[in-house]
């Protein structure tokens, strides 16, 4: 398309980890890649879709730790 090889995508790259370092560029490419689903969603005319959050086993043996802590500390109280 423009002639773009590896050395050239390996310059890019290299100028873009200098200017916004490595823990920022990771977030721009989030944002970007969002912007771009957005952009693609809103010109195809598809309602936003809820995403169905799944709570993951660690998540759920830390709310079942944290409530057995609560009632412990309720029957020792009475």
């Amino acid at each position: 398309m423009f002639g773009l090889g590896l050395p050239e995508l390996l310059v890019i790259f290299a100028v873009l980890l200098l200017l916004f370092g490595a823990k920022k560029l990771p977030e721009i490419g989030r944002g970007l890649g969002e912007g771009i689903r957005s952009f693609k969603a809103s010109l195809s005319g598809e309602e936003e879709k809820e995403e169905k959050i799944v709570p993951t086993k660690e998540i759920e043996a830390e709310v079942k730790g944290s409530e057995k802590k609560e009632t412990e500390k309720e029957t020792s109280k009475a």
